[in-house]
């Protein structure tokens, strides 16, 4: 039986300062079979990351199968520990999510590095995995059977009544559109949460019961003194 093993790390490596590489090459020594990276950031910041990855490992002259599972939102904007201290996370992401063509562009540039298992992890759906798919369907030898339900990169578009429509019906438009939020107040980056919490910490202990409201209201006074930042309906504003 194959031994998988991930870390949810990106490129500067883990809270204790160990490289992405070094984590990479012990998970090999003890034993991996396939190592990678999952969830807390993009798809091509965690290439980023399985780069640095795949480079310590051919360094070490170690022989392992690499996967890839990285978030369908774009994270340009974390800090170390990914996406978790984002003000979204984790129930207002949707205007992050990545397009299909995104992931063309993942898939391809992770099949050229040498990933051989490229899936996803938080906020990935079926029409992301398709996408994947088509894009590696020569590799592959055969097209998703997703891909019954539309035709790849627009072309469906052909049919449309309106023009303008059939107009965009190539992978050229697609591969290019840079894609608007449609939210005129919405900041384009936000500042992620840097509480310093870190293993060892009280409040990191997990507990078996719900959390009582008082307890809520102390993290939320420790996240207003700490961050200095509120979350508003127009993005974020200074705590008063």
């Amino acid at each position: 039986m194959a031994v998988c093993a991930n870390m949810c790390i990106g490129p500067e490596g883990d809270l204790h300062n160990v490289s992405v590489g070094e984590c990479g090459v012990r998970m090999a020594r003890a034993g991996a079979h396939v190592v990678g990276l999952n969830c807390h950031f993009d798809p091509m910041t965690t290439l980023d990351a399985m780069q640095l990855m795949k480079d310590a490992l051919d360094e070490a002259n170690l022989k392992v199968h690499l996967m890839c599972q990285p978030l369908a939102f774009n994270t340009p904007d974390v800090s170390k520990q990914g996406f978790i201290d984002l003000p979204e996370f984790p129930f207002g992401l949707e205007p992050r999510i990545l397009t299909r063509w995104d992931m063309h562009a993942y898939a391809r540039r992770a099949y050229d590095m040498g990933v051989r298992y490229i899936g996803g992890c938080c906020g990935f759906e079926p029409y992301h995995i398709r996408a994947v798919s088509e894009e590696l369907s020569k590799e592959i030898g055969k097209l998703p059977e997703g891909s019954k339900k539309h035709d790849p990169w627009g072309t469906g578009l052909k049919m449309h009544t309106k023009p303008w429509v059939r107009a965009r019906a190539s992978r050229n438009y697609w591969e290019v559109l840079q894609p608007a939020s449609g939210r005129p107040f919405a900041p384009s980056l936000s500042k992620p949460d840097a509480w310093g919490v870190t293993k060892g910490s009280e409040m990191l202990k997990q507990q078996t019961a719900r959390t009582k409201d008082e307890d809520i209201s102390k993290l939320q006074e420790y996240r207003h003194t700490h961050s200095g930042k509120c979350p508003t309906r127009h993005g974020i504003a200074a705590a008063s």
